[in-house]
């Protein structure tokens, strides 16, 4: 009985500035592999299915348990997790190969790693921290109701994988929309007790170009999520949050 293999295609690039390519690779099916196994596996082999000698695939991993987001890339032809991307799962869908590419959303780096960078600058935009003015004892912190807190956890949750600006129509290089991730940190920290004190700074971000008005709410957002989180009601808590903000900052002139 011949041996059962698991056959990838990858689009490969060897530098920002040159063109993609395809590449296949093969090897013996083993039970319980994910997709960073498989690409350790390719790693060590470093031949394709055509028998010749390659460089091998370059690709991003850490926490292995889809903690850390470093990850992400488009498994056929869905945003997600190569950590919790099990085989069998993926050759019951697709028997014949899997498809790995990289986001398309991002520059490309190498192969499958992508520059995230941009997600980073934007959370700098709105300020997604608790604002302090130093690190001696302030006495009790302020008291986060459980309510509060069970809004809050949900949100906290965001790992900057990129699935949701990879999965967003919207974000584009044209349209400077700034996304679902930084709205959802807005949400986040304008509901703390603390953090809520730089909150008009956050909001006027979001008044500005690529803003909140840009979101023309598909929500690909929250069904690619790998955290579950509630992106559309993030959103449109923050919208809300806006509006009122904006009537009040016009009557208040």
């Amino acid at each position: 009985m011949p041996e059962r293999m698991i056959r990838l295609r990858i689009r490969r690039q060897d530098r920002p500035e040159t063109p993609g390519y395809w590449q296949e690779f093969a090897f013996p099916y083993e039970q319980e592999m994910n997709v960073i196994s498989c690409l350790q596996r390719i790693a060590e082999l470093r031949t394709t299915a055509d028998g010749r000698k390659v460089a091998p695939v370059a690709w991003e991993c850490n926490c292995l348990e889809e903690v850390c987001g470093a990850c992400t890339m488009v498994i056929n032809g869905r945003v997600r997790q190569a950590c919790s991307a099990l085989v069998d799962n993926l050759l019951a869908r697709k028997p014949d190969a899997i498809v790995l590419e990289p986001m398309t959303k991002f520059p490309v780096v190498r192969d499958l790693v992508v520059d995230r960078s941009i997600m980073f600058e934007q959370l700098k935009r709105v300020k997604a921290w608790n604002p302090v003015d130093g690190y001696y004892d302030l006495g009790h912190p302020p008291i986060v109701l459980p309510e509060e807190q069970e809004i809050g956890y949900p949100l906290s949750r965001c790992m900057t994988c990129g699935c949701c600006l990879e999965a967003c129509p919207q974000y584009n290089e044209k349209s400077g929309f700034i996304g679902a991730a930084a709205i959802n940190q807005v949400a986040l920290h304008n509901t703390h007790p603390t953090s809520r004190a730089i909150a008009p700074e956050r909001l006027e971000v979001l008044k500005g170009p690529g803003g909140l008005s840009t979101c023309g709410n598909a929500q690909n957002c929250y069904k690619v999520c790998p955290k579950e989180i509630p992106l559309t009601e993030s959103i449109a808590r923050t919208g809300r949050s806006l509006t009122v903000y904006t009537f009040r900052k016009f009557f208040d002139k």
